[in-house]
């Protein structure tokens, strides 16, 4: 499913198409399915009792949204989850109707010294669909239609290439685990999390969790440097634990329950360098009266960019890791009790 999960567009507000994919391919897997007001597809397996286990991963991928059309057809965007170091000159697909188009920005040759020295901003940048009039464009797009990246999915040996890994690697290691355990649990797959972790607290609410893990990718530490990065977690070297980031210092006890399934099982693990990034365990340990929450990521390079690379040996660790702590919460009544 690698290929159809990466090449499906959802950027944040728009993931019906992710959504209808997922849920064909879980519903018999599953014994209930609620898509939620906000859009979150929920999904129970199991007569849910002690503990209430709640697993997410977010469908919406990084991209853009049109604002605007130019007299000449060039389009005007807003980004969403990305910055624009990393979108010059890249090909996109925008709107249902699938319309192809290319940023872009002045050519160098036209820019003055001081311009060619500055990284653009995105309100340099627009996007070329190859018409010559206002008028041309607005039979093919509209203001506030979404947009992402027009990137091919490919394998070489162990690793795979693609857009939207984060976190549609998330929802794969989901629905991995609906169709091989038969435990009881809820998982969701959640919106807008590259929009601001919108999504899942509406879940949590909903489902009042006791425990709960949060299922994502983490940018990895490949790049030349000089000095000694620790901490940054590497391709192809397991899943990653999170021990804090930006939205939640994570469950001690339940951290120290990950950690200790991975080493009873032999499965390699990284620790994620605390206090970077963010993830939907963010607004679910806050929902009602807390929630005891972790969260597991699949380290990737260049996530939030058209193109990213994950070690298929790091999303199977990650599948097993996943269901023997959860196996392992059912016996460590101290977490819910």
């Amino acid at each position: 499913m690698f290929k159809e999960l990466s090449e499906l567009i959802g950027v944040s507000g728009g993931e019906k198409r992710i959504k209808e994919f997922i849920r064909g391919k879980i519903e018999q897997d599953v014994d209930d399915i609620v898509e939620d007001p906000y859009g979150n597809l929920i999904v129970r397996k199991g007569e849910i009792k002690k503990p209430r286990i709640l697993l997410t991963a977010h469908m919406d991928e990084v991209g853009f949204m049109i604002i605007g059309i130019e007299k000449k057809g060039l389009l005007k965007f807003s980004l969403i989850g990305i910055l624009p170091q990393v979108i010059l000159a890249k090909r996109v697909i925008i709107g249902s109707k699938g319309i192809n188009g290319v940023i872009g920005r002045k050519p160098i040759h036209q820019l003055k010294d001081d311009e060619k020295k500055k990284m653009p901003k995105v309100k340099d940048l627009f996007i070329d669909i190859g018409v010559t009039s206002k008028e041309e464009a607005e039979k093919l797009v509209a203001i506030g239609d979404l947009g992402t990246f027009d990137t091919e999915y490919r394998e070489n040996g162990e690793n795979i290439y693609g857009k939207a890994f984060d976190d549609r690697i998330g929802c794969y290691i989901l629905m991995k685990i609906l169709e091989q355990t038969d435990l009881p649990m809820y998982c969701a797959f959640t919106v807008q999390e590259e929009a601001g972790l919108r999504g899942a607290g509406i879940v949590a609410y909903r489902v009042c969790p006791d425990i709960a893990f949060a299922i994502d990718t983490t940018a990895s530490g490949e790049w030349p440097s000089d000095k000694d990065i620790p901490l940054y977690p590497e391709i192809g070297k397991g899943p990653v634990i999170t021990i804090a980031d930006r939205s939640i210092i994570c469950d001690k006890q339940l951290v120290s329950l990950i950690i200790n399934t991975a080493k009873e099982h032999d499965i390699p693990y990284q620790l994620k360098k605390p206090m970077i990034g963010g993830t939907d365990a963010g607004p679910i340990h806050l929902s009602r009266a807390g929630v005891r929450t972790a969260a597991i990521q699949t380290p990737a390079r260049y996530i939030h960019s058209p193109l990213s690379i994950v070690s298929k040996r790091d999303v199977e660790y990650g599948v097993r890791l996943l269901t023997l702590s959860i196996e392992k919460v059912y016996k460590e009544k101290s977490l819910w009790n």
